[in-house]
């Protein structure tokens, strides 16, 4: 089988595994503060709490992002496209991302997103290189609810192909 033949038949079937939404919020270590839309979260660790947040390796996030880094993510709602395409079209490094956006400030120095369903506060702990990504293990530290428990729909993504966002 050819890697084109492979990579039609994979593409329809990755697609469709489903990650939630969050909005990842990092900052350089002088101030300068960003967030970024992430699908590829995962908790992986119930003692400690622990997440993956995979970031590609395109993104200047990933050099702000050392292990003892503080890290806010705030988990999207369903429905939510206004964070969604907010945080989707990316921004420069000296740009500001929360321009518009409902803020309060977190216990770790960043922000939380207050229309957030909620916002967890962590700090990089670790990383690895997977491809074209870099994935970063978190510890959460923190929570914060935004929203009624009751009401917690999440985002979750599907994709229709694997090999693309």
């Amino acid at each position: 089988m050819s890697d084109s033949d492979l990579q039609s038949r994979l593409a329809p079937v990755l697609g469709r595994v489903p990650s939630g939404v969050f909005i990842l919020v990092a900052g350089d270590g002088s101030g300068r503060r960003t967030g970024l839309l992430a699908s590829w979260v995962q908790q992986a660790s119930f003692e400690p709490p622990q997440v993956t947040i995979a970031v590609n390796k395109s993104r200047y996030l990933i050099e702000w992002l050392k292990s003892g880094s503080p890290v806010t993510l705030n988990q999207v709602s369903k429905g939510d496209n206004l964070l969604f395409r907010h945080f989707g079209k990316g921004f420069d490094p000296d740009a500001d991302a929360f321009q518009g956006v409902d803020l309060i400030p977190a216990n770790n120095g960043l922000v939380a997103l207050s229309s957030a369903l909620a916002t967890m506060e962590g700090t990089v702990c670790g990383h690895v290189d997977a491809g074209d990504h870099r994935i970063f293990l978190v510890t959460i530290t923190y929570a914060i609810v935004h929203k009624d428990l009751a009401q917690f729909e999440p985002f979750v993504h599907v994709r229709k192909n694997g090999f693309s966002y």
